[in-house]
């Protein structure tokens, strides 16, 4: 442990560049996609899986990776992880058509999703003082990368093509799994083959991808109800036979009790469902309504992504003196100011205001995502720590998910200062039920045993 301490900024980095791939990923793509309909001669909504594989995998197997880390050892499982996403950066590439590279994209999915849970289990284990601010500092990895995503992955598609953005991973891969084999501590595996709940692995499985495919569809505009109905049907039998299951994949009966670890999941699924809204309907509005290009959107949107950023270290020193209560309640107050300004803009406010608005919107999710997941971490048990974090991944991608079905019906027909000012006033609904959940959170506003 003493040598631990020593190469405390080694092991962030070297978890901080795994957990980056995931983010990195789900946003570099979508510069590519316009190149991609050209190669594969694709519609556009079937090139849009691409983007949207990504999310059902990731959602589906973040919280089954976190699970598998916690019985056979986070750094075995991350390096596996760095393993997978490596072996799909480089199958890509060469994909001989669009199912295969389909295939690729799940495959990254899974790869990088196994390296979140791990990590947060061997943050959680080593870093017993200042954990607020490692959190700090691998947020900024995460937010940095999918800020940054598709400025990189637009310069190497100009530069090359768009197999450009498969080959970016391995700088990363090469780095993280390198440091991993020194600087990450071996530790113990909690496996018995007999508890691996395979059946309770595949229902989840099931359930949550049905529920995904059904949220999609209200976007493609072709509901589909019969998902609808798979995922109330293998939900219900999940339930049942995980509370009776002596060694479950999914603790079912406790996570019902624990009411407060509920609360954190469904708080952090929504302040992801207002701010997915923003980060996916700004760059459309910019485009559509405003005419700005691709390089000019890029710039402005880091507004957004930059002031988180630069607020995460103040988040997680306050996390660390304060406990997770006060930084989340800032962080959704943050969120309702910003979306009730949004709707003071219009079509004679200047760009100026806007950025202001972003800027505030940018600093709330800089607060909200550490808070969130100190917020978890309080109140699960520290040998939980990897499943936690995979469903509290889910959270993320299922707010992201509803974001995106939410533009595709406000966006369908026109995008202009009406239709963002329905998404912004749903956005508002939503932020005020947050910030009530944010007060109801465990501990005190001024709590400074710490």
């Amino acid at each position: 442990m003493a040598e631990l301490k020593k190469k405390r900024w080694l092991f962030i980095i070297t978890i901080g560049l795994g957990t980056l791939l995931n983010p990195l990923n789900s946003s570099m793509i979508a510069v590519a996609v316009t190149r991609l309909q050209e190669d594969f001669a694709l519609s556009f909504v079937h090139a849009s899986w691409l983007i949207s594989i990504f999310y059902l995998a990731s959602a589906a197997g973040q919280p089954v990776m976190g699970k598998l880390s916690d019985m056979f050892g986070p750094k075995r499982l991350f390096m596996t992880g760095l393993m997978l996403v490596a072996l799909a950066s480089l199958l890509a590439p060469f994909s001989p058509n669009f199912l295969f590279l389909l295939a690729c994209r799940a495959l990254q999915a899974i790869g990088s999703s196994t390296l979140f849970p791990s990590g947060m289990s061997m943050i959680r284990t080593h870093i017993t003082e200042g954990q607020g601010r490692a959190l700090a500092i691998l947020s900024i990895f995460a937010s940095t990368s999918a800020a940054f995503g598709p400025s990189i992955g637009g310069f190497f598609i100009d530069f090359w093509d768009w197999q450009a953005v498969f080959f970016i991973n391995f700088p990363f891969i090469v780095l993280s799994f390198l440091l991993a084999i020194f600087i990450l501590p071996e530790t113990k595996e909690n496996l018995v083959l007999k508890q691996i709940d395979l059946i309770g692995i595949g229902l989840f499985i099931v359930s949550i991808t049905s529920l995904i495919l059904f949220l999609l569809s209200f976007e493609e505009g072709n509901i589909r109800w019969w998902a609808l109905f798979a995922f109330l049907i293998t939900s219900g039998i999940f339930y049942k036979f995980e509370a009776q299951h002596r060694a479950p994949f999914m603790d079912v009966t406790s996570l019902k009790k624990n009411t407060k670890v509920t609360m954190v999941y469904g708080q952090f699924m929504s302040i992801n469902l207002i701010y997915y809204c923003y980060f996916f309907g700004f760059p459309i509005f910019l485009q559509q309504a405003l005419t700005y290009s691709e390089t000019q959107t890029g710039i402005i949107m880091l507004a957004l992504a930059g002031f988180g950023v630069i607020i995460a270290p103040l988040a997680g020193r306050m996390i660390d003196k304060l406990g997770s209560k006060l930084p989340a309640v800032v962080g959704v107050g943050l969120l309702v100011i910003g979306t009730g300004l949004l709707l003071t803009y219009h079509e004679t406010s200047s760009l100026g205001w806007l950025l202001v608005i972003m800027s505030v919107l940018g600093a709330s999710n800089g607060f909200n995502n550490i808070s969130m997941q100190t917020a978890l971490y309080e109140n699960i048990r520290p040998e939980d720590t990897g499943q936690a974090s995979g469903l509290f991944q889910t959270s993320r991608y299922m707010g992201a998910i509803l974001s995106s079905s939410l533009l595709g019906i406000m966006f369908n027909q026109q995008v202009g200062y009406e239709n963002l000012h329905l998404v912004a006033i749903i956005c508002l609904i939503f932020s005020v039920l947050v910030f009530a959940m944010a007060l109801r959170l465990p501990g005190k506003l001024t709590d400074s045993n710490r």
